[in-house]
């Protein structure tokens, strides 16, 4: 009931601070598998969704106020599609992967997105994970390869010296936090939706490898804050 509670105030439009607070709370609560089974339905997940615009609006990320409340919506996401089949099932339905590649596109060339970007890539990552037919379908209809690998490039600030060449610069300081963090859920999720890719068939995929693969070769060259984020990266 409280959860409950909780999504009828969310859905309600209520001030920011009042939403983010719910937010900690209900992802707390989503932690919990059994508090999750009357709360996990259709209407209460597009809330969510709605929250964390994850939804057919074409608006740009101009709100800086709002991206705390983005942020707590996706980590509820987070938790509720891990602990729930249900969530799992529904997000097809909703076509929650499309929604997810929308809002990393929205996130380009913007700042203060960090936070917002990696968890959008970890909740690209469980998806992938857990729904074998979202992976296909990131594969096959959302160009999930190419939305990953520009998601991975742009965290790693790549520059380039040749089409398939990154630039080498050993003076380079080492990456933030959460430029490190943005760029292991990218991989993360890149192996994912690359895992039955044993087979190359057309010159645009055969593009879209070697230019991973040169990112991933950057990325290798490339140090974390601290040494446990280097090896985790790495």
């Amino acid at each position: 009931k409280l959860c409950e509670g909780i999504l009828n105030i969310l859905e309600k439009d209520t001030k920011t601070s009042c939403q983010v607070a719910c937010l900690e709370a209900l992802r707390i609560l989503s932690r919990d598998k059994k508090v999750l089974v009357p709360v996990t339905t259709k209407g209460n997940m597009q809330i969510l969704m709605r929250l964390a615009k994850l939804d057919a609006v074409e608006d740009p990320l101009e709100r800086v106020s709002e991206f705390p409340v983005i942020v707590e919506a996706l980590k509820c996401l987070c938790n509720i599609i891990f602990n729930s089949a249900v969530a799992q099932k529904l997000s097809l339905e909703l076509n929650l992967a499309a929604m997810l590649c929308s809002l990393l596109e929205k996130c380009k060339d913007q700042q203060f997105v960090d936070d917002i970007k990696c968890f959008d890539l970890r909740l690209l990552f469980l998806l992938s994970l857990l729904h074998t037919d979202i992976r296909s379908q990131l594969r096959q209809e959302l160009q999930g390869v190419q939305v990953l690998t520009q998601a991975l490039e742009s965290s790693l600030s790549v520059r380039w010296t040749e089409e398939y060449k990154a630039a080498e610069d050993r003076d380079r300081p080492p990456l933030s936090l959460q430029e490190t963090d943005c760029a292991i859920e990218a991989l993360k999720a890149l192996f994912n939706v690359t895992l039955d890719s044993w087979n190359v068939h057309s010159e645009n995929e055969s593009h879209q490898f070697r230019y991973m693969a040169a990112i991933l070769r950057h990325c290798l060259l490339t140090m974390g804050p601290t040494e446990d984020k280097t090896e985790e990266l790495h």
